[in-house]
């Protein structure tokens, strides 16, 4: 007699695939025996329920540590944000630790779109960067940037409902004066949100973007 097969279902990681639902704090997972479990810290916990709140979208990610100094802790990765009444799009992030995840999602909606109704006359829908995470030190010095740790995210241009983009790149300098208005006020916003925020003022490198950075420091230039 001939024998039928069957088969069993394979156990799939949510937690090492990044697959744990948008928004919702991570649980703790039965899985099998080669599999890591993701357990958060209390601490980021607490952000996650605050991110949450805050309507934006995201996946929380497992503590990672890449060598020569290198992490992402506490982390998440941010799909989309929140204005008072509508999603905001959000381009190339990776990994970002959820206080700057929060910070940033503050900043979007009460710093930026706000912003960009009052003084360009359409909100905002969506928020283009040049990236979060990177394994790198600071241009020209040795110490470790604060995107090797996720803490920072670099923001290059703004795009509103009525189809227009305003880059900081092509409009801080030569804008017109409601484009150079609009940046100048939300850069100071970040400045009151952000430990740390670079821009075109401060030098060439940062002539196309704005860096904003969580840390202990109070620097805006």
């Amino acid at each position: 007699m001939r024998r039928s097969l069957v088969l069993l279902p394979i156990v799939a990681s949510l937690s090492a695939c990044g697959a744990i639902p948008e928004g919702r704090s991570p649980q703790k997972q039965t899985v099998s025996r080669s599999t890591q479990v993701f357990t958060p810290s209390p601490e980021a916990q607490q952000c996650y329920n605050g991110l949450g709140q805050s309507k934006a979208s995201f996946t929380p990610l497992p503590d990672q540590y890449f060598g020569a100094g290198c992490s992402a802790v506490s982390a998440v990765r941010l799909s989309a944000l929140a204005s008072d009444d509508a999603r905001l799009g959000v381009t190339n992030l990776g990994a970002v630790t959820c206080p700057l995840a929060q910070t940033f999602a503050g900043w979007a909606r009460f710093g930026v779109d706000r912003a960009a109704r009052q003084i360009l006359g359409s909100p905002l829908v969506r928020i283009e960067t040049m990236g979060s995470y990177a394994c790198r030190t600071v241009a020209g010095r040795e110490r470790l940037s604060a995107h090797a740790s996720a803490n920072a995210i670099d923001v290059s241009a703004f795009v509103l409902a009525d189809g227009r983009r305003i880059s900081v790149s092509g409009q801080w300098s030569a804008g017109s004066e409601a484009e150079r208005r609009f940046l100048q006020t939300i850069h100071a916003s970040a400045c009151k949100r952000f430990g740390t925020v670079l821009g075109p003022a401060y030098n060439a490198a940062h002539a196309d973007h704005f860096h904003v950075e969580v840390s202990a420091s109070n620097f805006c230039r």
